[in-house]
């Protein structure tokens, strides 16, 4: 009898592990001017969501680096323009740029960032993005958020 109500608890807690969303995401930018994903998915059972960056080249960050920003979409080429006077140490970012939801710093080869936000930031029916700061990479760097 101890032994099945061990097993059903034991299974109990693996389908509620199973079924909790996954509030983290990594992902990967390379030297080819590219992040491995197009999207980043955020349930809206969580409270706070975390985004790490890894870069997956060769290069160091002065060359090749990359950063993770997050905005509502209509607002990520003014923030990437806005931020290039910014430099590298600031993550090409202007200081206290509200539009910024979240963001990490720029990283190079074998480096990585990660960056945690309330998803309460976020709104239903609103567009959101991600895209890297550094200069001229938004063009292929870029991708949606979606809240589910």
């Amino acid at each position: 009898m101890f032994a099945k109500l061990v097993a059903v608890s034991l299974l109990t807690v693996a389908s509620a592990q199973a079924m909790a969303a996954d509030c983290k995401v990594t992902v990967d930018s390379t030297d080819q001017m590219s992040y491995t994903t197009k999207e980043i998915v955020i349930d809206k059972s969580c409270k706070q969501f975390t985004v790490e960056l890894t870069h997956g080249g060769t290069l160091p960050k002065n060359v090749m680096g990359h950063n993770l920003v997050i905005s509502k979409t209509a607002d990520m080429q003014p923030i990437a323009a806005d931020g290039i006077s910014a430099g590298i140490d600031k993550s090409y970012l202007k200081d206290g740029d509200t539009r910024v939801i979240a963001h990490t710093k720029v990283i190079g080869a074998g480096e990585s960032d990660s960056v945690t936000f309330d998803v309460s930031k976020l709104a239903a029916g609103e567009s959101y993005g991600f895209f890297c700061s550094f200069p001229g990479h938004i063009a292929m760097m870029k991708g949606a958020v979606v809240l589910k």
